[in-house]
């Protein structure tokens, strides 16, 4: 009957407000996660299948975002509803919020929709005062937990909620332990704890400047407060804006009655996942502490042990906490991240969620799965993301070197090897001096005591994390394996000092300070002195990647192509994957030093037929070239050619020049010095020629299809070496397909006069071989006039590919490489305003990496509409530095081009990101 009093009030409370804040947990599910967080629609799911989950509720995501427009006050109707609803747990524990006798204490944690370890505030043990402590004392028995119980209340809550000096509380419990020696928290005395309560409520009061709260409504209410406060916290604004969660989610509030881990040795606490979360290894994989608190494990305050010791110390505990992970992991059909507290050898769920994973482990996670029969190859594509694709091709370190540094003495010390990958830099031991190195270039490895959530704006600059405590689920190991940083935790063969800013290796002298280079392997828990060489992996022994590759082949509409300019690098594409080049850039070619003089002697021509004559020269090298493209780009399994578009030359000409500010300083030495005629003569020379070519801004002068136009010869070399390279290597038995593009064009006449001379050229050329070559002609579309005019050009083109580097310079009129050392960045990252509260951002992200849709994006859509309007079988494709991104290539799978073209390392991404958007608009066409 009071039961049903007591959802009455609860009812009533709701009707009586603008919407429903709070739901019970028993209200809630699983698909629930954007109104109740992931953390919220977790335990309502875990409540609902009948799983030990302590009670209590769950304030919504829209209350928060309320709480907000409200200039931070309660809306309207929320805190009625936050007070029905503890009645109802009040009920369902038999226990009363405040009551000195039978006191309910609860736990105040955040949860989002998206995961977000260690970013928001928690606050346990809530409802424990001067009065309901001996309440709690009667109940269990146990003065000392119930003290402890006391002082950790007040210790958290002072520095979430009363945003007091932790440290200061630290001091207190290590003069207590020196006094009482012990080293531990758990070994001090009862007698003392009641001592350290009173005196923590002393530095709470000074460092706050105000009085300790003792009502329990007052604790509750603030720490709401708090928590919904810690949503735009530094940390937690850093977090989403790397890992891209839009800032208006929210968190939820989760209230929920208080379970014991520090009640002895038949309690405790842990962090586990139904995987390994580093290798995705199908193994229950954590850690748990006896006699401990949630937060003693993920704060690396003590080591603790592995979760499969549990088995010894509780077997009952860790029978059913497997067969309930097992379930929970068939039930999510994902890999799990659990926490559990243990009360007197009767274990509690706390949290269920989808686990964060380094690049490893979601890959063979996600494959795994597939072959289990959990999930379809579709959900498999899914969920990788793929920027874990490009971390998994990441350099690693040369086992021969590292074997040196293992036998010359630099191997320092080993811990846990929380997340795999190689890492080397300067040793920085505070967040704000990497963050500072790390947005510099320079290469940082982060080492702290152990990380807390206030040390993520440098964790995400570094190259890698390393801790002297913490286990393989603390704070520095979760965020590591979701930024996918190497980190080694729980290195306690090493001293951190702060203040000093070095550590020491116990039982040597080594000292490493701050700016000295080191280097730690997250695969085994090294760390070494000094810089380690890395190697690139080897992409054919990636087993499951390659599989999940091969899933995402069935789903994507777009074609993966490669920009590559050298055979090196067009068979490393071939390797990953690629089915074409979608860009050769020709003037790399011209670089090289055997080539320089030629192209020099070239440039100074006086007349055409000079100028031929260098060209003659040329020839030969650029046709092996691309011989060598061609042959380089084979399917494997057909052996027939793939695709191949060369750019014709583009940059001005005065780029293979010397500097004209440089010839200025020579000629002025040698007229002083004198005696140098001859070397003086042709200083001037060459000085007079950069000269004459110079120009205010080059990008946008003599170049692309404008230099074609002026100097025919340079194109006519290159379409003959282009087309006898083809019909060498058909003649060989490889079928070859190349393209010929011509850039920069930002008027159809001009593609019109130059396409009319090489033309001419293919004709001639297929004349003297003796057979026609299968070859096209098509431009690049970088301008915006070529994309408003799309259509005209369409008509004299056989292919065209948006160049989106410089598309992106010309509309937003930015020259990218003074932007980005200027004020490019700064606009991403915020501008500090006089008297505002947050820096003001100017573009959400940089368009040089992720295309501008709402500018720039526009005129592609254009582009592609107007060009198949005139031209219906147009090839069109990109090959931008946009090809590799996976917001870009979803637009681009969106507007219907046919291919994407990036860098050949970008290739498996880009075949991951084109599934992904396929199956996202298909999903949207349903």
């Amino acid at each position: 009957m009071t039961q049903q009093i007591t959802h009455s009030e609860l009812d009533e409370a709701v009707k009586q407000s603008p919407r429903k804040w709070v739901y019970l947990f028993s209200e809630g599910n699983a698909t629930m996660r954007e109104l109740l967080g992931g953390k919220g629609a977790g335990v309502a799911e875990m409540t609902n299948a009948g799983l030990p989950v302590p009670p209590g509720f769950t304030i919504t995501t829209e209350a928060c975002n309320a709480y907000y427009e409200d200039n931070k006050q309660f809306p309207k109707g929320v805190w009625e509803q936050v007070k029905a609803a503890l009645k109802v747990v009040e009920q369902q524990t038999g226990k009363s919020f405040g009551n000195k006798e039978n006191p309910l204490l609860v736990s105040v944690r955040s949860g989002a929709k998206f995961s977000m370890p260690g970013m928001m505030d928690t606050v346990l043990n809530l409802g424990i005062n001067d009065e309901t402590v001996h309440g709690l004392i009667a109940l269990t028995g146990d003065e000392r937990f119930a003290y402890d119980a006391y002082r950790r209340f007040i210790q958290m809550f002072s520095k979430i909620v009363l945003d007091a000096d932790p440290r200061d509380f630290e001091h207190v419990l290590d003069t207590y332990k020196e006094r009482e020696g012990v080293k531990t928290d758990a070994e001090i005395s009862a007698g003392a704890l009641k001592q350290i309560v009173v005196e923590f409520k002393q530095v709470a009061e000074k460092s706050s400047g105000q009085s300790f709260p003792t009502d329990v409504y007052d604790q509750l209410h603030k720490a709401i407060e708090a928590v919904f406060s810690s949503w735009n916290n530094k940390r937690a604004i850093d977090y989403r804006n790397f890992n891209k969660i839009p800032h208006s989610l929210g968190t939820g509030v989760n209230v929920q009655t208080m379970v014991f881990g520090n009640m002895g040795n038949d309690s405790g606490t842990g962090v586990a996942f139904t995987r390994n979360p580093s290798t995705g290894e199908k193994v229950l994989y954590g850690e748990y502490l006896l006699n401990a608190q949630g937060e003693d494990v993920v704060a690396g305050i003590r080591t603790p042990s592995k979760i499969s010791r549990l088995e010894e110390d509780l077997p009952a505990v860790y029978e059913q906490f497997q067969q309930i992970a097992e379930r929970l992991e068939k039930h999510y059909r994902d890999m799990q991240d659990l926490e559990f507290t243990v009360e007197k050898g009767r274990l509690y769920m706390l949290q269920t969620r989808s686990a964060k994973r380094n690049a490893q482990a979601a890959v063979k996670v996600a494959v795994d799965m597939v072959r289990e029969g959990l999930i379809s190859e579709e959900e498999a594509v899914k969920r990788v993301e793929p920027s874990q694709v490009y971390q998994l091709l990441l350099p690693r370190f040369d086992e021969e070197d590292k074997k040196r540094a293992t036998g010359s003495g630099r191997l320092l010390a080993k811990g846990l090897n929380a997340s795999p990958g190689a890492a080397a830099g300067k040793a920085v031991f505070d967040a704000d001096t990497a963050e500072d190195l790390g947005k510099k270039g320079v290469p940082v490895v982060l080492v702290r005591p152990e990380t807390s959530p206030d040390d993520v704006h440098g964790m995400l600059v570094a190259k890698g994390i390393l801790t002297a405590r913490g286990g393989a689920t603390s704070h520095a190991a979760v965020v590591a394996r979701g930024l996918g940083l190497p980190c080694v935790a729980g290195t306690e063969t090493l001293r951190v000092s702060e203040s000093e800013k070095l550590f020491r290796v116990s039982g040597s002298d080594v000292v490493i300070k701050e700016g000295d280079d080191i280097s730690i392997d997250g695969g085994t828990g090294e760390v070494f002195k000094g810089i380690i060489k890395t190697v690139d992996p080897d992409f054919d022994k990636e087993e499951d990647l390659k599989a999940l590759l091969t899933w995402a082949d069935k789903f994507r509409k777009l074609g993966v192509w490669a920009n590559a300019d050298y055979p090196r690098d067009a068979k490393r594409a071939v390797t990953f994957g690629a089915e074409g080049i979608g860009l050769c850039r020709t003037e790399h070619m011209f670089m090289e030093q055997e080539r320089l003089p030629i192209v020099q002697k070239m440039i100074l021509s006086k007349t055409s037929e000079e100028r031929v004559v260098a060209l003659d020269q040329l020839l030969p090298f650029q046709r092996a070239d691309f011989k060598g493209l061609f042959e380089s780009m084979v399917n494997p399994e057909t052996g027939e050619g793939y695709p191949v578009v060369i750019r014709l030359i583009d940059p001005p000409l005065h780029e293979f020049l010397p500097s004209y500010e440089e010839l200025l300083v020579d000629v002025t030495r040698l007229e002083t010095q004198g005696g140098h005629e001859a070397e003086l003569a042709e200083k001037k020379t060459m000085l007079e020629a950069v000269g004459a070519m110079r120009e205010m801004n080059p990008m946008l002068g003599l170049r692309g299809c404008r230099l074609g136009l002026l100097f025919p010869e340079i194109n006519v070399m290159q379409t003959r070496a282009i087309l006898e390279a083809a019909a060498q290597v058909a003649k060989a038995g490889t079928k070859v397909y190349p393209k010929i593009m011509i850039p920069l064009v930002g008027h159809v006449n001009e593609l019109k006069e130059v396409r009319r001379q090489l033309e001419a050229v293919a004709q001639e050329i297929a004349g003297e071989l003796g057979g026609a070559i299968d070859y096209k002609f098509g431009t690049m579309i970088e301008l915006p006039r070529a994309a408003l005019t799309a259509d005209q050009i369409a008509t004299q083109a056989d292919f065209f590919s948006f160049g989106t580097n410089d598309l992106t310079q010309t509309t937003f009129g930015y020259s990218r490489d003074d932007a980005e050392g200027k004020f490019l960045l700064r606009y991403v990252e915020g501008l500090d305003e006089p008297g505002a509260k947050e820096k003001v951002k100017i573009l959400p992200v940089n368009p040089f990496q992720t295309l501008d849709r709402d500018g720039v994006g526009q005129l592609v859509a254009m582009a592609v509409e107007k060009g198949r309007r005139t031209n219906p079988n147009i090839e069109l494709g990109i090959c931008g530095e946009h090809g590799g991104d996976p917001d870009s290539i979803e637009f681009c799978n969106q507007v219907g081009l046919n291919y994407v073209s990036c860098s050949p390392f970008r290739v498996p991404v880009a075949r991951l990101a084109a599934a992904q958007a396929a199956l996202t608009r298909s999903e949207k066409d349903r």
